[in-house]
């Protein structure tokens, strides 16, 4: 039940950021899709629904299937962001943090089984 409340508080968290601080998120959609303002914003609320549907219960197979396939989809722009060394939150990460979170998407994919 905590790594379901963690995760559900770290997709909500992360789902309301993609609307505070919409432009940081738009850095790291890559500049050849069209309508990235869209991409972040609808990744956002895909984020928030997530994320509150494991704060209220636990998801089923489709929820797990359903996450897992959003983390696949997002992981692009994380390859993206460590290609092309973009900055967070105006502060450049070390190559060695950029590259190094791409494997954490596969774990987090395989943590979706657990909830």
């Amino acid at each position: 039940m905590f790594r379901r409340l963690l995760y559900g508080t770290v997709y909500t968290v992360a789902g309301v950021l993609h609307f505070t601080r919409e432009e940081n998120f738009r850095k790291i959609v890559p500049k050849v899709l069209p309508c990235r303002k869209f991409i972040v914003q609808a990744s956002g609320v895909m984020e928030v629904l997530f994320g509150l549907s494991l704060l209220l219960r636990k998801p089923g197979p489709k929820t797990k299937r359903l996450l897992q396939l959003f983390l696949v989809a997002v992981f692009p722009a994380n390859v993206y962001m460590a290609a092309n060394n973009i900055d967070l939150n105006g502060r450049k990460l070390p190559w060695w943090a950029l590259w190094g979170r791409l494997p954490l998407q596969g774990w987090l994919i395989k943590e979706m089984d657990k909830l």
